[in-house]
């Protein structure tokens, strides 16, 4: 994402890695100033069918992996409160760019990079995610609470797999992500 300039009116914020650092950057701006969007760009890993790497993909929800009792299932809380592990890309954005040429899927975001076979599919079967990241979920949820619309863009840097099967490809990745943020940004500018 190092190639991408800002037009006027676009903040650039680099984040951090991970959903700690990303949430609480997030949320930190969003409380001063107004924004009308969030767009969350950024590589991830594709969940082989789901994409290639150096293409860019759309999320239209992200779930946070492993978030509530080992083996699944939310735990029993006092007072009806409940642990949030969802959290949804804005249905207006994602019509305002469903005529560009990227695919929509369903974003997982976890804590630990995956590099096992066996982790890719348990999490592909338990989630149905598209794509893997570290700070979707983060981001999608500070702009949900904070009441501004966002959307998430990732450009494909590898494959959820083993280590060795993985084709890293930072570059590509970041070029997809630069390409589809310019295109995401220019749909978005139209009204």
């Amino acid at each position: 994402m190092r190639d991408f300039v800002p037009s006027d009116g676009v903040e650039l914020l680099a984040g951090g890695i991970g959903p700690v650092e990303a949430g609480i950057a997030t949320a930190r701006v969003l409380t001063r100033g107004t924004y009308d969007a969030v767009i969350n760009a950024g590589i991830g890993g594709a969940f082989r069918g789901s994409a290639h790497v150096g293409e860019a993909v759309l999320v239209r929800d992200e779930r946070f992996a492993d978030f509530g009792l080992e083996g699944g299932g939310a735990p029993a809380l006092p007072d009806g409160a409940r642990l949030v592990d969802e959290a949804i890309a804005s249905p207006e954005l994602l019509e305002r760019c469903a005529a560009l040429p990227f695919r929509t899927v369903r974003g997982l975001t976890v804590t630990s990079v995956t590099t096992t076979r066996a982790t890719a599919d348990r999490l592909q079967k338990t989630y149905g995610a598209g794509v893997e990241s570290m700070e979707g979920f983060a981001v999608l949820r500070a702009a949900e609470l904070a009441g501004v619309p966002a959307l998430e863009v990732r450009g494909i840097s590898n494959y959820v797999d083993d280590r060795a099967r993985s084709e890293w490809d930072f570059a590509a990745g970041s070029r997809a992500a630069c390409r589809a943020l310019e295109a995401v940004l220019e749909s978005l500018a139209k009204r």
